[in-house]
């Protein structure tokens, strides 16, 4: 067969062998939106050529569902012709095999995809969950974060170097802030044991508090389906950690009677007058440190006798004020709005270790906490009065009160608070006038 001149017209009716020669004179007539010049070669394949003079790579076939399937394969000649014919045979093959083409990429894309999506959560590191964990995360059976908890995660995981307020140097890491590099899926026993081994040098009790908090957030990742496949949830329990956390025996120091004279003598000889107020009031109230040393006069009522602060528990917490402790608040000055008011940048006693030291040390007292305080209203009052009552004053939550005990009215818990501060004072070797008025009368040791 003669080959046909370069210049001879071009018949779009049949097929030929595609040369670029060929290609290049394809042209669409006049009167028609494009023609097609067909593979010889390969069946199926041909150059779409547009009036406007587009000229398109496509491979069509009808797959064994009668189903008409059309693919674009690029324009030529940035695709050749031995690359169109070359992706035509591989359509046609998997066509001819009852395989549609676009399931069978559709396949492999989603194969790829979830490759992609398994590496990348393999990369995921501590650091790039923790903001989540921080914004929805929350203990059991909590709606959310205690404001004490949060901001102690946030201490926890500082990277530290910078200035310290007090004294010279910078500030250490969080003790969980080397975990924040680490990868999820690399958080394993043995990491945490040596994570763990290395805190416990700086302290142990810090160490194991931080081990509490990552263990919440380990159990928190586990109960979330994209990242369950990538934690161990039990790998802060590992046996060479549990073997070395500090001993959880429960705190019992309390202010025993015996004692309750010589403390209060020696509160009385503090030279800090905010600070010696501020103890005694611990005492009187079985208020959490930090629940009293925000307390504001707005919120101090001396005509109604209350005493409104922030609970631990609820939002706020409303409790008598005793005769005696309304004297005693009576004597400090107005210096700010905080009843305890401070020199210090926050503008209250922030830091009443040093005073309580110092009772201590005066009173001969070898070790009590501030919760030993509190534990000391607790057992002083539970003497007099009903368990119930006691609970409901000091703030402890619902569970912790008297079964069967019902939430009193604030005037009905009134005389149940004057009676557990009388036996305090009794007990401390304080007379008092109970009818004395707030200021106007001063205390005498019995």
């Amino acid at each position: 067969m003669a080959r046909p001149s370069k210049n001879a017209a071009i018949d779009y009716a049949t097929t030929h062998d595609l040369t670029h020669g060929l290609l290049e004179r394809a042209a669409c007539p006049d009167g028609l939106p494009f023609v097609l010049v067909k593979d010889a070669d390969k069946r199926g394949l041909r150059l779409r050529v547009t009036k406007a003079g587009g000229k398109h790579w496509q491979f069509e076939t009808r797959l064994r569902s009668g189903r008409l399937f059309t693919r674009a394969l690029g324009e030529w000649p940035t695709i050749s012709i031995d690359d169109a014919k070359t992706e035509a045979h591989r359509l046609r093959g998997l066509t001819e095999k009852g395989i549609d083409p676009r399931n069978s990429e559709r396949e492999q894309h989603e194969i790829m995809s979830a490759a992609t999506e398994a590496a990348n959560a393999h990369a995921l590191t501590v650091h790039d969950i923790w903001p989540r964990y921080l914004a929805e995360g929350r203990p059991k059976r909590k709606d959310a974060w205690k404001p004490g908890y949060r901001a102690s995660l946030d201490v926890m995981s500082v990277p530290g170097g910078v200035a310290k307020k007090r004294g010279q140097g910078l500030t250490r890491p969080g003790p969980l802030y080397p975990l924040l590099a680490l990868k999820l899926a690399d958080v394993t026993e043995d990491a945490l044991q040596v994570w763990f081994e290395r805190e416990a040098v700086a302290g142990k009790h810090q160490a194991t508090r931080a081990l509490m908090m990552f263990r919440g957030f380990l159990r928190w990742c586990s109960a979330r389906p994209e990242y369950r496949r990538l934690v161990d949830r039990d790998a802060g329990k590992a046996p060479a950690i549990l073997e070395n956390l500090p001993s959880n025996k429960k705190r019992t120091d309390v202010l025993g009677v015996a004692q309750l004279p010589s403390w209060w003598q020696g509160v009385e000889q503090l030279t800090n007058r905010t600070a010696s107020v501020y103890l005694k009031a611990l005492v009187l109230t079985g208020a959490r440190k930090e629940e009293l040393a925000g307390l504001t006069w707005v919120n101090v009522d001396f005509q109604w006798r209350n005493l409104t602060l922030a609970d631990k528990v609820e939002q706020t917490r409303t409790i008598p004020l005793t005769p005696y402790l309304a004297h005693l608040l009576a004597t400090l000055p107005r210096v700010n709005a905080f009843v305890f008011a401070s020199a210090s940048k926050a503008g209250r006693i922030s830091d009443a270790r040093s005073s309580h030291k110092k009772t201590l040390q005066s009173a001969g007292i070898d070790h009590l906490t501030f919760h030993g305080l509190r534990r000391t209203f607790t057992q002083r009052g539970r003497s007099v009065v009903p368990a119930g009552a006691v609970a409901q004053i000091a703030g402890h939550k619902p569970s912790a009160t008297a079964e069967g005990y019902a939430i009193l009215p604030l005037d009905d818990l009134r005389p149940y608070a004057a009676l557990i501060e009388a036996r305090i004072l009794e007990q401390a070797g304080i007379e008092f006038d109970v009818k004395a008025e707030p200021g106007k009368l001063q205390l005498v040791a019995g």
